[in-house]
């Protein structure tokens, strides 16, 4: 299972050339879906396996599609020298966050584990988050996983807890 798991992540490195036509598919596919579509099982298995996924009634994999590009503000009505007019501005945390915010805004009951990239096109980034179901009782009888059913957890996503989050904040090496 091992070796399977590390064939899996080789052909990830290079997705276009490793997953050739079924990716270029996948991404017309995906462009016609909502922004938050829940997935039945996770794309990248190996990925979704280290970061802490498993197989069982709890977890929940959403894939999540974000807009490239730097953010725009609404045009100024009064006058402004040039320099001062700046409408393009830098989020300061990564798609990859924005992606777990927008799993945790619409899944609610649910907390966001970790996430992973699965895709780009010239116009929107795609990643699957890892969510995790708070009430679930196998969730609560998982002694690896139970401690995220704890209220100090609650809003990982939000207050820069998970791994991107924490990248985001400079936190992680």
């Amino acid at each position: 299972m091992v070796k399977a798991y590390s064939w899996v992540a080789q052909i990830w490195k290079k997705p276009k050339q490793g997953l050739g036509e079924l990716y270029r598919q996948r991404l017309i596919q995906w462009r016609k879906e909502k922004t938050v579509t829940r997935v039945e099982k996770p794309t990248r298995i190996d990925r979704a396996r280290a970061l802490g996924y498993k197989a069982k009634q709890g977890f929940v994999i959403v894939r999540v599609k974000v807009k490239k590009g730097a953010r725009k503000t609404p045009k100024l009505k009064g006058g402004r020298r040039p320099k001062r007019r700046g409408r393009f501005f830098s989020l300061e945390k990564s798609k990859q966050v924005v992606a777990e915010e927008k799993a945790a805004r619409k899944y609610p009951n649910c907390e966001v584990l970790n996430s992973y990239w699965v895709g780009e096109d010239g116009n929107h980034t795609w990643y699957e988050v890892i969510l995790v179901e708070r009430a679930h009782p196998s969730i609560k009888a998982d002694k690896e996983i139970k401690w995220i059913t704890e209220n100090k957890h609650r809003g990982r996503a939000f207050r820069g807890k998970t791994s991107a989050g924490r990248k985001s904040r400079g936190l992680r090496n």
